[in-house]
């Protein structure tokens, strides 16, 4: 009795420390150790001390990550006891106090309530409202309306103008310290609103004016499956929202104390919170680095350049990289005989001494701009539909940028005579361009008259040598128009900027992000890297291979883009990733049964059917993989990745390299050890493949307790005991095949032959897989332990002059 009685004692002062509530009311008050939890359970209010700090504070949190704070109340006064109290009065004003009474923070109200009552939503809105007849209504007040350092979806950035609430974001003084810091990120009503960041008074960065789809500075998440941005401009508000429009998912945006803004995503697989977007990122983002009347460019060096018709305001300094005093004008505007000039693909300059009108468009802009000698520029206010009102700059452009994430035209004015020496500057360019187009088209013609004397095209009987040049010109044409170009900016758009929300895989080429056009096609876009030579050529054989491929079971290329500093490949999108995305992770790998498994198989060894016999060019892969193995919708799989292969001629079944590239656990024996390489070489990383397949687990990454041997060697010997069904993963459960499953494993062995000679061609593999004739009895597989010495082949005796055993492995 007496045990129950303690129990029952503890239980009580647990619930009395501890307890959740709903909603507050004046009959009842929340106590340090209390919290207050939203309808859905995704926030909580309640006390905190942040960091090593020993100071309370009444904060919201997200119940999934308590550490991540969205909003404190008292954060500019700190409680040094554990005995706060939060209670709301009768006329619906919240009050934080101790025990002593003394108030660290209250809210206020506008008007008085008759039964109010405080509740948390599920969006992290703190509310009062007044509450009658048992339904909630006329919202008093809301936390919403004073933000701290988070801007959530539904908080509104900006200005009631009737109230003159002023909603902004302002940072924490430190990670201990929820005190409001120097940096903060507000809505400037000079001239055309725009976002600007400041540190104390002075403005460090622009987000930019709203041009109907975003924020000039910032990336436009075009037909985005996640965000919806509005900003609203009339007489009564000016704010900035943005919605999430899955529910599931949480987004925050954030200044941090250093400075930064920060768009984060949690990410419930990892349960961390992923950073989308930082900016300042570039040195293009600091306010007004090139001063005045000039354009900052984070790609091209030097960063700074003055507008046409301006020159460094001191040249020396230029010339040292400093550019903060900016350009002046070479030549005096005139007014009445000035032009503009048309900049394009900019992030508009600073519109706090701009003014604008919505109703007018860009013709009557210009008009109106030249009726005003001290307007400098013009341009649309809202970008969307080709362009509608009316934006004028009075005074000097600054902090101007190139975008290349869909910057928009400016008209700079100009004097006459300026205009006029472009104009001569225009002529003597395309007399270029016509000229040197001119040279091209005869050193073609040239070439291809030299190629026809040395015998190296045949022509046929009865055409004439220039008809026969005509052809050969027209085929040059067709081969070189196979591929479709994308331009830069449709990219940019269509990925979010290479947003690493966007990032969707990654490789030796570089990385890979999901986008999605225009007209809604989903694309997977490949960057190389800029940092890899290697990848300089993958990228050009990828482009000359794939685009002459057509095979359901070969991943389709869309077309490609060569820009500024970037190469880019563009695919169909393959939403399920990669084939070693499932059969390597513990949960993924339960989704294939082994009727996926084997349609995956079968797949693969058509795809590599087309590439070694079918497709008009004979094609080794050199690089199959796991990763390399995409799955679309139904998961059928489509052989991807084409950097490192070689084209043979209809003859030719065999070739040597001195470079030798590939993936350690897939690379066929003769290849690093003779360097030769042939169709019989994708044979042996397909057999590796198809083991794994069956086994779920990677092939250079098997340890087994005293052996020193791989999955290829781990199977031999099942195989060699008939124990072979023990190589089966476990998680395929009653769908195994049994038959099936051996035929598949006796299949893999025959592919892995350490000669290349005894290994199966992929047409023979097919007929294998299709019917259940008795199949030859494979020999010890390559990298078995104790092998016989004797391994070089004819074949590798012809290709290796030195008898090199590897010159360079290459991981992929």
């Amino acid at each position: 009795m007496m045990r129950t009685r303690v129990i029952c004692f503890l239980l009580l002062v647990y619930i009395t420390k501890s307890f959740s509530l709903d909603m507050i009311t004046p009959s009842q008050s929340m106590k340090d150790g209390d919290t207050l939890v939203s309808a859905g359970g995704t926030f909580e209010l309640g006390f905190f001390s942040p960091g090593d700090s020993s100071g309370r504070y009444l904060g919201i949190w997200y119940k999934q990550s308590p550490s991540t704070l969205t909003w404190v109340a008292n954060r500019n006064k700190r409680i040094n006891s554990n005995s706060s109290v939060l209670e709301i009065n009768n006329q619906g004003v919240l009050v934080l106090h101790n025990g002593s009474n003394n108030t660290f923070w209250s809210s206020k109200v506008s008007k008085a309530a008759e039964n109010p009552v405080a509740q948390l939503l599920d969006s992290g809105n703190l509310v009062v409202r007044d509450r009658n007849g048992g339904k909630l209504e006329n919202l008093l007040w809301q936390s919403f309306d004073y933000p701290c350092d988070t801007l959530l979806p539904g908080m509104k950035l900006g200005w009631n103008l009737e109230t003159g609430l002023n909603r902004f974001l302002t940072c924490w003084k430190s990670t201990d310290d929820p005190d409001s810091g120097d940096y903060s990120f507000k809505i400037d009503l000079r001239g055309y609103p725009q976002a600007v960041q400041l540190k104390g008074d002075s403005i460090i960065s622009r987000a930019g004016s709203w041009n109907g789809l975003s924020f000039t500075a910032l990336p436009y998440h075009k037909q985005s499956p996640v965000f919806k941005s509005e900003f609203v401009l009339n007489e009564k508000e000016i704010f900035y929202e943005f919605q999430v429009l899955d529910n599931s998912t949480f987004f925050r945006y954030v200044m941090t104390s250093s400075g930064n803004r920060q768009l984060l995503h949690w990410t419930s697989e990892t349960n961390v919170w992923e950073t989308l977007i930082t900016i300042p990122s570039a040195r293009c983002d600091n306010y007004a680095l090139c001063g005045e009347n000039s354009v900052c460019n984070s790609v091209n060096t030097p960063d700074c350049a003055c507008l046409e018709g301006f020159a460094p305001k001191v040249q020396r300094e230029w010339d040292m990289s400093y550019w903060s005093n900016g350009c002046v004008r070479i030549t005096p505007l005139s007014c009445s005989k000035d032009g503009f000039m048309k900049y394009t693909g900019i992030v508009l300059p600073d519109t706090s001494s701009s003014r604008y009108n919505k109703t007018i468009d860009l013709q009557e802009c210009e008009s109106l701009c030249l009726q005003n000698c001290s307007c400098t520029a013009y341009a649309n206010l809202d970008k969307r539909d080709g362009g509608s009102g009316c934006l004028l700059w009075f005074g000097d452009l600054i902090d101007m940028r190139q975008s290349y994430e869909g910057g928009q035209d400016i008209y700079i004015r100009v004097p006459s005579s300026e205009l006029e020496h472009n104009k001569k500057i225009y002529k003597k360019k395309l007399v270029g361009i016509i000229t040197g187009s001119a040279v091209f088209m005869i050193c073609l013609i040239l070439g291809l008259a030299i190629c026809l004397w040395k015998n190296k095209f045949e022509k046929p009987a009865g055409m004439s040598k220039v008809g026969f040049w005509k052809e050969l010109l027209c085929r040059r044409v067709e081969e070189d128009s196979d591929i479709p170009t994308f331009d830069l900016s449709t990219i940019f758009y269509a990925t979010n900027c290479f947003s690493s929300y966007n990032k969707f895989g990654a490789g030796g080429f570089g990385l890979v992000y999901k986008g999605v056009l225009a007209d809604g096609t989903e694309i997977a876009v490949k960057r190389l890297s800029k940092n890899s030579e290697q990848g300089q050529q993958e990228f050009k054989t990828e482009v000359q291979l794939i685009a002459k491929l057509q095979h359901r079971n070969l991943v389709k290329l869309l077309g490609c883009c060569i820009k500024q500093k970037e190469k880019l490949l563009i695919y169909e999108f393959m939403p399920n990733r990669s084939l070693d995305h499932f059969i390597f992770d513990d949960g993924r790998r339960k989704l294939l049964d082994w009727t996926k498994r084997f349609q995956i198989i079968s797949g693969i060894a058509r795809g590599l059917l087309y590439l070694h016999h079918d497709s008009r060019l004979r094609i080794i892969h050199r690089d199959l993989k796991t990763s390399n193995i995409l799955l679309d919708n139904d998961m059928n799989p489509k052989i991807s990745d084409f950097g490192l292969a070689r084209t043979f001629g209809g003859d030719q079944t065999e070739a040597c390299t001195k470079r030798v590239m590939g993936t350690h656990g897939y690379i066929s024996p003769e290849y690093p050890m003779h360097g030769s390489f042939s169709t019989k070489s994708d044979v042996f990383s397909f057999g590796v493949i198809m083991l794994e397949v069956v086994s779920g687990m990677k092939n250079k990454e098997l340890s087994i307790p005293h052996q020193f041997v791989n999955l290829l060697g781990h199977a031999w010997e099942l195989w060699t005991k008939e124990r072979a069904m023990e190589l089966v993963d476990k998680s395929l459960g009653d769908s195994v095949d049994e038959a099936q499953v051996l035929r598949c494993i006796h299949i893999g062995l025959l592919c892995v032959q350490e000669r290349p000679e005894n290994r199966p061609n992929m047409s023979s593999v097919i007929h294998m897989l299709n019917d259940d004739k008795p199949l030859a009895r494979p020999k010890q597989p390559a990298f078995y332990p104790h092998q016989e010495s004797n391994s070089s082949t004819k074949t590798s005796e012809m290709c290796s002059n030195n008898d090199i055993s590897i010159t360079l492995l290459e991981a992929r």
